[in-house]
């Protein structure tokens, strides 16, 4: 499903969190949108596909796919494919994986709305953060290029985190529907960064996300062209060249939060039409993943993936809501003003 994006006033627009008003990063992205020259990667697609990027990223999301199908997950027929997100592409049961892997999404998602009021500083490097956590399997597959040369952006760490099937987030000390849990400020689980390869791209080994109050279901993703890695295999750097969210079909979701512990989680739910940050992030292109299904059901795991460009020119310093040491976490007691709370 695909909403046309209507900016209202800012008097009209509704929190994406309680007590967070997003007002002032949904008017930024407009500003910044009426004054970039390009939008999206259309002007980009022959020459992508003339220099094999198309290619590589069939290829590289075949291997995906067969990875997750070697560690137990029963790889779906050629011939018994779910139809992919864009629902202007009529796929039919004989349509090759080629065809359905070539079909990528673009979109500028920077700046994009927000970071959020759960951004958490001081994350691992790895490629699986699903930890312990409970859910769907999702691998997700994110590639990124240059808005204006088309050119791939390659060994830049890129980072996401999202909440859990019961809709909470881990770093923060916060637990579901906005309880206090200070104990949760030291849990890290589906946060992670992974370094951009030559393609330009990134995977990650998660599960499919949770709802919580306000919020259709999305993962955050965030680049830092400059970041350096620490001794202890984390990055702390809130200076990012994109901030973004990504996004789900409405459908795929309604038959995800059927299944355990899905089905528990009694916080409202918000949906893709309900919320404006999305509805807002569809304003210059298409923010929901396109993905196919790894098995016989949605429960037995799912590959997603997206392409998009940024403007490499721009800059963020995101609000930190908490900084995770070696010691353990840290909240940040003024998180709207951003940067990382007093080392203990």
């Amino acid at each position: 499903m695909r909403f046309s994006a209507v900016l209202a006033g800012s008097a009209t627009l509704v929190a994406a969190h309680p007590g967070v008003d997003h007002s002032h990063e949904i008017l930024q992205r407009r500003e910044f949108i009426n004054n970039v020259k390009r939008t999206d990667l259309s002007h980009c697609a022959e020459k992508l596909k003339a220099r094999g990027f198309e290619q590589a990223g069939i290829e590289r999301r075949k291997a995906l796919a067969n990875a997750r199908a070697k560690r137990g997950i029963v790889a779906r027929d050629i011939s018994d494919l779910n139809k992919s997100h864009l629902s202007d592409l009529e796929y039919t049961l004989d349509t090759p994986l080629d065809t359905i892997f070539a079909a990528n999404t673009s979109c500028l998602l920077s700046p994009e709305v927000t970071e959020g009021p759960y951004y958490v500083g001081g994350e691992y490097i790895r490629q699986d953060i699903s930890e312990t956590q409970a859910g769907v399997p999702l691998t997700v597959d994110i590639a990124v290029f240059d808005m204006e040369t088309c050119e791939p952006i390659t060994n830049t760490y890129m980072e996401i985190w999202h909440s859990n099937a019961t809709g909470v987030y881990s770093g923060v000390p916060s637990g579901g529907d906005y309880s206090d849990a200070p104990e949760n400020v030291n849990t890290t689980f589906l946060r992670g960064f992974q370094q951009t390869d030559e393609n330009g791209a990134v995977s990650f080994d998660t599960v499919y996300p949770g709802h919580y109050s306000g919020r259709a279901i999305h993962i955050h993703v965030m680049t830092h062209t400059n970041a350096t890695a620490r001794e202890n295999g984390t990055i702390l750097d809130a200076n990012a060249s994109h901030v973004g969210q990504i996004y789900f079909d409405q459908s795929l979701t309604d038959e995800v939060e059927q299944l355990t512990p899905y089905s528990t989680n009694e916080q409202p739910i918000t949906t893709n039409e309900e919320d404006m940050l999305l509805s807002s992030s569809l304003a210059t292109g298409d923010a929901i993943m396109q993905y196919v299904l790894l098995g016989e059901a949605v429960s037995d795991g799912l590959l997603a993936w997206i392409s998009f460009g940024i403007n490499t020119t721009y800059s963020y310093e995101a609000s930190l809501a908490s900084v995770y040491y070696e010691t353990g976490g840290v909240a940040n007691e003024n998180s709207n003003g951003g940067g990382p709370p007093a080392k203990n």
